[in-house]
């Protein structure tokens, strides 16, 4: 469980694969057999918390100038598995899609446009030298989007309240063939009753992504830092993921009404996670 810091970075959520060894060629297989050994592995607050730093500097610097050799581990019936950081590569994902977020003088104010620029070029020149690139990790701000929760079961839910010496967690895993399976049972639920929406579409990004991995990988959904803004009590009885599987059953036998009813606690739920971000 992580440890609880004096300075706690919040706000986002993570959907992250970990493959086992045997995905990794080497010689990346023995540094990642190698670092799973170290007792000071970092944490997911530790990642985000370089990120921020990096913005510091004038001019901030978006993107790592070296790759990161960080990586969370997990162990899956005696099987290690790893889940690279790669956060040189998710910060460049991440640059394009701040133009989508932020308005035009905000985004000039915190990366200024020659800073952007000249992080696009090097992007575009590493891309083409590594065309098959992917990141481990998906990260959301200020919500779990809803195609996730279709990836788990809520047997998965693993909530632990946390202490004064340990962070709260909600999380769930699940084996990646059983991720892809609901993916599949979730799009044609959703296309034959509903035919197109952001719905159906994240689904078929998020399913496309999972197939680019190891059969025999772990599929994670954490609330990372959402845990530290949202209250105990909301957290204890946050189950989407039975909300996301109760109206996706509801759809696939044509009851509209329960559909409703779970879209609407869903609904409910995320607004007020919005309405925090909003008031901050």
């Amino acid at each position: 469980m992580p440890k609880v810091s004096s300075v706690i970075v919040p706000y986002a959520s993570y959907l992250r694969v970990y493959e086992p060894l045997a995905a990794f060629p080497e010689p990346e297989r023995g540094h990642w057999a190698r670092y799973a050994r170290r007792p000071d592995r970092p944490s997911s607050q530790d990642e985000l918390r370089r990120s921020l730093a990096d913005l510091l500097p004038t001019p901030p610097i978006p993107v790592p100038v070296h790759e990161s050799g960080d990586a969370f581990v997990a162990d899956v019936d005696g099987v290690l598995c790893v889940c690279p950081w790669r956060t040189r590569l998710r910060g460049w994902q991440a640059l394009g899609e701040l133009a989508e977020e932020l308005p035009g003088p905000v985004l000039d104010a915190v990366l200024p446009p020659v800073v952007r620029r000249q992080a696009a070029q090097d992007y575009e020149r590493w891309l083409s030298r590594n065309p098959d690139a992917r990141p481990w990790i998906r990260t959301s701000t200020w919500h779990v989007p809803l195609n996730w929760f279709v990836l788990v079961a809520d047997e998965e839910r693993e909530y632990d309240k946390g202490s004064e010496k340990d962070a709260p967690v909600l999380r769930y895993r699940t084996p990646m063939v059983q991720a892809r399976r609901r993916v599949a049972r979730g799009l044609k639920a959703l296309k034959d009753a509903i035919d197109e929406g952001p719905l159906i579409d994240g689904l078929v990004d998020v399913g496309r992504w999972l197939e680019e991995f190891h059969p025999r990988s772990l599929v994670e959904l954490d609330y990372g830092g959402l845990v530290h803004v949202l209250p105990a009590e909301q957290l204890d009885s946050d189950h989407s993921a039975a909300d996301v599987a109760e109206g996706i059953e509801a759809l696939r036998t044509g009851d509209g009404v329960g559909a409703g009813e779970a879209y609407g606690r869903l609904v409910e739920r995320w607004r007020a996670v919005r309405d925090r971000r909003s008031a901050n």
